[in-house]
């Protein structure tokens, strides 16, 4: 599976769902641009020993905040058609002007994507840029993942096929801080997908997910084939999200997006940023094994195989892995489930400090990171890219490239 295959553009993802899975279940695995151009090559190995291994049916390629790892993402994605995978590339509206014209570059991807043999895409609006908290649409740009569906749809017809994001738990931007008061008078269904972090409780409120479910319907409606939801740790908040579209007449796949428990700080981190429900024995789990690294690798697996199994009988037929860029948890899981044999004990992760994404977008307030000023916490990220980081107690500015996050 090395090197380059000649061959006709991917099929579209939405037919291969519609078909029986030949195992248990279909497995894809996403990946994101590293930073480093040994990072892209150890990428390059994995992606492939990883089809060859998992036989996943589709390999997603994220895209960075603003455009900030276009050039790469489209180059990884391409490269995955080229070697043998159906690739499903990821593209973000956030600030994607190019030569003043806010759809410019959005266009020009759709199109490089296209020439290079692609013909999925996940439409997403994106993360802030670098540098801001709040996502601001440019004038006359895309506001919505809603508004690239369209032009997709529009500009190229039904050349891509198209897939989109689903919030079980409702979109951050939509998750609220709850008062005291508030908590007390949760209906069952907020109960049912609230998170608690360092004490205080959020939840996207009833009348919140009801628009975004509206909204969901809008996107499928409009062109999308597929769902693929934002990671969640409680099965029942999936198995909820997927009888709520059945409810509201969305009634495509939907692919459950499983987050591999890989270390303590980047699940810690993550849940916190995304505001993602964690049932209070995962918690407690985590915490008892915050100091011991392999056996959070070693939990990441039995956890990952028991959400599985719930999703499995719930009658999942496809389990979709961020696998952070690594794979030993992902074959862990796949070996405990029978997809796969004997995987684990082949994995190879000595690459790992490699596998860090690109650029101090992916590093926010509130992270780790280190420099050649030592390590410490992100206190503000500016607009220039520097962030200010709390090391040893006193306030250091550090320039866009001098810093990378610690997972």
């Amino acid at each position: 599976m090395n090197g380059h295959i000649e061959s006709q553009p991917d099929p579209k993802i939405i037919d291969l769902l519609n078909k029986e899975p030949d195992n248990i279940a279909h497995v894809s695995l996403e990946y994101f641009p590293p930073r480093t151009d040994q990072g892209v090559k150890n990428l390059h190995a994995r992606m492939n020993r990883m089809l060859a291994n998992t036989k996943a049916l589709y390999t997603d390629m994220t895209w960075g905040a603003g455009g900030s790892t276009a050039d790469l993402s489209l180059e990884l994605a391409v490269h995955a058609h080229k070697t043998g995978h159906v690739s499903n590339m990821h593209l973000t509206c956030t600030n994607m002007e190019k030569d003043g014209d806010p759809i410019k570059a959005v266009h020009e991807a759709l199109q490089q994507a296209y020439d290079g043999g692609i013909r999925n895409i996940v439409a997403l609006r994106g993360d802030p840029p670098e540098g801001e908290k709040e996502w601001t649409a440019a004038d006359g740009g895309f506001t919505c993942a809603l508004d690239l569906v369209k032009y997709i749809r529009k500009n190229f017809g039904d050349k891509f096929g198209i897939s989109v994001a689903g919030y079980p738990e409702g979109h951050p931007n939509r998750i609220s801080e709850l008062t005291a008061e508030e908590v007390e008078n949760m209906s069952d269904a907020e109960k049912g997908r609230c998170c608690t972090h360092d004490g205080v409780t959020y939840v996207c409120k009833d009348e919140d997910y009801k628009k975004e479910m509206d909204y969901l319907k809008e996107k499928i409606d409009a062109g999308g084939d597929f769902i693929i939801t934002q990671m969640f740790f409680d099965a029942e908040v999936f198995k909820t999200f997927v009888k709520d579209c059945r409810a509201w007449g969305i009634n495509c796949p939907v692919v459950p997006g499983l987050m591999c428990i890989n270390a303590y700080p980047g699940f810690k981190k993550m849940t916190k940023f995304c505001k993602t429900r964690v049932p209070k024995a995962l918690e407690q789990k985590m915490d008892s094994m915050k100091d011991d690294p392999d056996a959070v690798k070693k939990f990441g697996v039995e956890f990952g195989a028991d959400i599985c199994r719930s999703l499995l009988d719930f009658g999942v037929k496809i389990l979709h892995f961020y696998t952070l860029n690594l794979e030993k948890v992902v074959y862990g899981i796949t070996d405990e489930l029978g997809i796969t044999s004997g995987l684990v004990e082949t994995s190879n992760e000595s690459d790992a400090k490699d596998m860090v994404a690109v650029g101090s977008a992916w590093a926010r307030v509130g992270d780790t990171v280190k420099s050649s000023a030592g390590q410490g916490v992100v206190k503000e990220i500016k607009a220039d890219g520097s962030a200010v980081v709390d090391i040893d107690g006193k306030d250091v500015e550090l320039a866009k490239g001098s810093y990378r996050k610690v997972f």
